[in-house]
Order: C-alpha cells, then structure tokens, then sequence
C-alpha cells in the first residue's frame, strides 16, 4: 500500500502540463475499442457528469465520483486531483491523463472511457460484459460514490396484457449463473424490487428459503411475474453483505392509481390502491371522491406507494386532511421545508390506511398525515423507514439517476427516515377468523392492550419490526387486509376505539 502511494504521488507531482490535453483521447477512425463505442459512451458519461452538476452532492465534488470507478476491482486505486487523473493496478500505474479543465464534460467523459478500457484489459469479467452492461456497472459505480444509496435504473418498455395492465412483477431482470443462482442484470424504474433497494449486480440465492438452484425455472419465473399479487422472502448476496428483503409482486399500470368502489346500500366503500404520489394520483383521486361522495368509508392502499413529488403528496393528504402540515423536507440540518396543501379537506368519511415495508418517500409521509390528524386508522406492517426523497435525473437512454439527498420529517416534525410509522392494527398477528373475532370483540370491549408506538419516541424500530413482521404470503395478505379494513369501517365504535388510540 505504502509502494501504491508513492508512485500516486510521484506521477501527481511530476505530472506533465496541462497544456498537454489533446483535444479528444480517442481517433475518429476508431470509434470501436475493445468492443466499446468509445465516442457514444463517452457522450453519456459527459452528459451524466453535466447534470450531477446541477445537484446538491452534499460537499462532494467531481473528483469522488471519478474516484469512485475503483470500486468496479478491488485491483484498480485512481486519484484524481485538480491536475491529473491517475489508475493504479495493484502497484502498477496504468493510466496517467491531465485533468480536463472545469466544465469540460466531454474531456470527463472520454476519461471515464478511457479509464474503463484500461481496467478492462486487466480484468476479464469486465472484459465480458456487453457494452449496456458495462456502461451500467460503472453508471452505478459512479452514483454510490457520490450517494451510497444512490443508484442508476434502466429503463424498459413493457407489453401490455389484454386486460390493460402488465403482468404482476416484483421488477427484475436478470439470468442464472454457471452454479444456478439467479443474477439480477436490470431493473424497471419505479417497481418493487426498485424501491426495495435491489441493484443489478446483486445474487439471489435463496427464495422463500429454498435455494435457487434447485428451483426450477418455471418455479423461478412464477415469483418473478404472473397474474396475481404474491409475495416472496429473498435472500440476496450483495457487493455489501448478504441481506433478506421481501418483493411483493405489484401491477405496473398505466394509471398512478387504481380505484374501485363497492356498492352497498350504505352507499358503500371505496377502496383506493395508490402505486405512485403523482400528480396524476392526486386527480384519481380527487375525481373519485366526487364521484361517489356518498360513501361510508375509504381504504387508501399505500402498501406499494412510493413517490419523489412532495407537492403531490400534500395535494393528496389535503384531499382528507386539509390545510395542514403533511411533512416537512430537510436537505440540511439548518435548512427545513414545510409543506401545507392549499386547499381544504373534501371529505370527512372514515379511512383506513394500509401500510407495509414498502411503504416509503412521500407515501410514509402521508401515512403519518393520517395518524397527526386524525383522520385514518393504520392497518398493516411497519413502514419502511426510508423516507428520503430523491433528486432524479432522467437521461437520455431512458434511464435515470437517483441521488437520495432529502430526508423526510412528519407535519408535526417528527423524524421517519430510519424509523418508519407503526400500524395500530399489525395485520401479521390477525390471521385467522378466530384471531379476527377475538381482537374485535377486544377494541368493543376496550380491553385489547394496544400499544401506540408511534408515540414512544425512544423505541428501537427493529423491535416493534420483530413484533409486528412483514407478511410473506401475498394472498394472504389480500384477504387479511380487505376483511381487517371492512370491519373496521363498518362497525363505527370499532372505527371510534381505534382513532382514539
């Protein structure tokens, strides 16, 4: 190490003039190199630096997210001051490049190439990925360096069913390898396994406890995708440790939320399923409450919600909670947002609001909107914790880059990135009639010894996790939810009881 310093060292301080960058790195004649398109590549690495520009880095400048490519082979060391650039291998100075001057992004980007055809010819695995998947590898390389959760997400266009919708898909792509574990290559903007934090790269090992490779491939491909919602446990091997997380298959539709009405002669219940706090959720939303007005209670299904838009997110609490504090947004610790919706409350009628692990961003948000004033009872599993909004930069690929530089307090100040909100009815401990009857009877009878934790400032999230787990059975879920949510609106002291608490 001490030998790999040295030479950094030397080569920064004897390195030659500036004056000695050429005008591009690469000759016109050659435009493919080591089966890389070098002048296109270079293009997009160019315009991804100009527009991390534009982005609050948290202190953090260019030269990190150069830095940051020897993170693609523990081989690769790269310093980058602000008059060279320079790629160790082992204690071997492979690359040696003046530094751009500021603002010159396409002297960055053919750099960037240039470094990558350099650990390219020394690493074979890099050397056999595709060109897509080589430009991913390090696109996402470059954005942990800048925000460890950051990352970079490809874009995908689906088919649509018959029906309207795509398939049900926890959003994944990927192929098994030579020992029959399943690597994941791609994933779509904005699905499940997007939000849950999976990154192309990553293994899966095991499903539901049983091991990929002794899964058949219809096996593997029913958890993937199908026709109806499912949830499954998955044990991922990852650049940064082994971790569980639960997918929970979910329809990408076209629409940001779905809404369906049951019509009983109380004028029955609307159930509204929101995938994405948009703007386009908001007008779903708003033209179904006027729509049937007359209902006796709402479930607002925020399981698989998640959302960048504040504004959004108050227009949508506004809708019920009026003009009040939905949340507050901190980009620094001196510097906090409040955000009220403009307009007052549309309706008054009994909510239920679902909530799961993947719940997160804006939509825990809301959830706590909910809870401060009043006006719904969570049912469900523990949020995510993960109330962070993300500044999103598409490109022109289609893809996008997601820096998570804006945490997210509750109207009220209350801090939910890595705590996340606490239901007051955990569905995961409702799951027989029997287990139903006898905690209803309990609330009617005051005598249910709930405890909100949602109050109890000092208590550690992954207890009340523990005690209230995530539900690993999709259909399951479906059905525990729908009866909880139906009896809860329909039996107004149970609804009363359970607001108070």
């Amino acid at each position: 190490m001490r030998i790999r310093k040295f030479w950094i060292c030397l080569v920064l301080a004897c390195g030659v003039m500036r004056g000695a960058w050429a005008e591009s790195l690469f000759f016109e004649d050659e435009p493919v190199q080591d089966g890389v398109q070098v002048f296109e590549v270079s293009k997009t690495f160019a315009e991804i630096y100009q527009k991390l520009d534009d982005v609050n880095w948290a202190g953090k400048n260019l030269n990190v997210a150069i830095e940051s490519l020897e993170g693609l082979n523990p081989s690769a060391h790269i310093a980058a001051t602000d008059e060279r650039v320079v790629l160790v291998w082992d204690d071997a100075i492979i690359a040696n490049f003046p530094r751009p001057s500021a603002n010159d992004w396409n002297g960055f980007g053919e750099i960037t190439t240039a470094l990558i055809l350099k650990m390219r010819a020394n690493d074979p695995h890099l050397r056999s990925l595709s060109e897509s998947a080589l430009y991913q590898a390090v696109v996402d390389c470059l954005i942990r360096g800048v925000d460890e959760n950051g990352r970079y997400i490809y874009s995908k266009a689906a088919e649509i069913a018959e029906d309207g919708r795509i398939l049900t898909s926890v959003g994944l792509e990927g192929a098994r390898d030579a020992r029959g574990n399943f690597r994941v290559s791609g994933i779509y903007k904005g699905a499940p396994a997007d939000v849950a934090g999976v990154r192309a790269g990553d293994l899966i090992a095991e499903i539901n406890g049983m091991p990929v490779a002794k899964m058949s491939d219809a096996e593997l491909a029913a958890v993937m995708s199908g026709f109806n919602s499912g949830t499954s446990k998955i044990k991922l091997l990852t650049p940064m440790g082994n971790r569980d997380v639960v997918l929970r298959r979910a329809t990408i539709v076209l629409a940001d939320a779905d809404v369906v009405h049951r019509s009983d002669p109380n004028g029955g219940l609307l159930e509204i399923v929101v995938h994405e706090v948009s703007d386009a959720a908001v007008a779903i939303v708003n033209e179904a409450l006027a729509r049937y007005s007359d209902v006796s209670g709402i479930v607002l299904d925020l399981r698989v919600a998640t959302g960048d838009d504040e504004r959004a997110a108050a227009k949508l609490g506004g809708l019920f909670v009026g003009a009040v504090p939905v949340m507050r947004i901190v980009e620094t610790a001196s510097d906090e947002v409040e955000v009220v919706p403009g307009g007052d409350a549309i309706t008054d009628v009994p909510v239920v609001v679902l909530m799961s692990n993947q719940t997160r961003g804006t939509a825990e948000a809301l959830v706590a909107a909910f809870y401060e004033n009043g006006r719904g009872v969570l049912v469900g599993t523990p949020t995510a914790g993960a109330a962070r909004i993300a500044s999103r930069i598409d490109l022109n690929n289609g893809g996008a880059l997601e820096l998570l530089n804006k945490s997210i307090k509750t109207g009220q100040g209350r801090a939910i990135d890595g705590r996340g909100l606490f239901p007051i009815v955990c569905l995961s401990n409702i799951r027989t009639n029997q287990q139903q009857n006898a905690f209803f009877l309990n609330v009617i009878n005051n005598d249910f010894n709930s405890q909100d934790f949602n109050k109890v400032p000092d208590v550690n999230p992954d207890d009340i996790r523990r005690g209230c787990p995530t539900i690993t059975s999709g259909a399951d879920e479906d059905a525990v939810a729908t009866a909880v949510s139906v009896k809860i609106l329909t039996d107004r002291k149970v609804y009363n009881r359970l607001i108070a608490e």
